[in-house]
């Protein structure tokens, strides 16, 4: 992964999120991610935590921990899928908050369509982060995320069913 210095040349508009439809917890995952990303290249032991604490001040922790645990699943799988990895912003400048590049464009508009369970759109951003290669670790973790946090059922108000037990003789 390379974190992007120069804000000026290399980085779009966050808003430019709200042109493939993302909602608003798209759009705080993208925070989260970055941190995530940042202590995966950066080896700071720390990224992994910041974005788990970002993630359950947002969501609280019902919400927070198993959005910050599988968005580090899709991290994980972004790491692997290209050499170089994504190119990133740094979560840590101010400055930086506000923009994005087009790998972080990529890869939110690949979770908004596999939230949407929209394959084109999904593809088209898969392909587009790996550099042309389908890469099914990346699209498993995607759809993992996915499945557990769909589009349209705000995340705070889905129920996660309690385990049952029983008893077997």
């Amino acid at each position: 992964m390379s974190l992007v210095e120069n804000t000026d040349t290399l980085a779009r508009p966050i808003e430019a999120l709200r042109t493939i439809g993302c909602d608003e917890f798209e759009f705080g995952l993208l925070a989260v991610l970055r941190h995530i990303m940042l202590g995966l290249y950066e080896a700071d032991p720390h990224g992994w935590t910041r974005g788990q604490d970002i993630a359950v001040e947002r969501w609280g922790e019902a919400v927070g921990l198993p959005a910050a645990y599988l968005l580090n699943k899709v991290a994980l799988a972004l790491a692997e899928s290209r050499e170089d990895g994504p190119e990133m912003m740094d979560p840590l400048c101010t400055e930086a908050r506000l923009k994005m590049t087009d790998d972080e464009m990529q890869i939110m508009s690949m979770l908004h369509h596999m939230r949407r369970d929209k394959a084109s759109g999904a593809r088209s951003a898969v392909a587009f982060v790996t550099r042309g290669r389908m890469d099914p670790d990346l699209i498993r973790a995607g759809l993992s995320f996915s499945h557990r946090f769909p589009a349209g059922v705000k995340p705070t108000h889905r129920k996660v069913g309690r385990p049952k037990l029983s008893v077997v003789a």
